[in-house]
């Protein structure tokens, strides 16, 4: 078993403000229960969230972490279920992310590709695994179904265009402005201006009054 110490360093809030209300500060490193993880952290993903707690805009869950962060990656200190330690994951956390070490739920951690870097993989979690359960688990997408994405350019609306095209999907964005329609297109999909256009009959006129298989609001 690799040895963890009892104290970590974390980036700490004092104030809500600007990054420059951030400092580090030291405390206990967490312990994980049943059916967690502990992860070495070697990277951590930024998400609006993140930026609307800074800000003191959003209060987190009564039971996270009071220490910011959502999504990690590194490598498994402390192992329970599949996972065993030194395997390189990513992961989604409840909180706490930004700190030397992290707990994840065994469940909510993937196993990092052969050539992503740490840095690479720590952007995966949030928008990925959303995705991910919410068009291809839940909303069962299939190649040559019609996708609609409201909010394309955002951080998951990007990431379900790719994916969705990836798999064979075709793809409808919204957007709000013709730079962020501009970008859809870039990405391959077909753009909608909600702004300056009804959404419901281009979607019908795109897909041939057939509408889209699967929604993603």
């Amino acid at each position: 078993m690799s040895k963890v110490p009892n104290s970590m360093r974390y980036i700490d809030l004092p104030t809500p403000g600007g990054p420059e209300n951030f400092k580090v500060s030291e405390g206990p490193v967490p312990v994980p229960k049943g059916g967690e993880i502990l992860i070495r952290v070697a990277a951590a993903g930024v998400n609006r969230p993140d930026l609307m707690q800074r800000a003191g805009k959003y209060a987190p869950p009564p039971d996270a972490s009071p220490i910011l962060g959502l999504e990690v990656a590194g490598t498994v200190a402390r192992a329970s279920g599949k996972w065993r330690e030194g395997d390189r994951v990513c992961a989604l956390v409840h909180g706490g992310g930004y700190a030397e070490y992290a707990i994840a739920a065994e469940g909510q951690a993937m196993k990092i590709p052969a050539g992503i870097s740490m840095e690479e993989a720590a952007g995966f979690p949030e928008t990925y695994f959303t995705v991910w359960a919410n068009v291809f688990q839940i909303g069962r997408l299939s190649a040559g179904e019609w996708l609609l994405v409201h909010g394309g350019t955002s951080g998951i609306g990007t990431t379900a265009i790719q994916l969705a095209k990836a798999f064979g999907a075709k793809v409808i964005a919204t957007a709000g402005s013709e730079q962020k329609c501009a970008a859809i297109r870039a990405l391959d999909g077909e753009a909608i201006n909600y702004k300056t256009q009804d959404f419901v009959a281009e979607v019908k006129r795109i897909t041939g009054d057939k509408g889209a298989n699967v929604v993603l609001d």
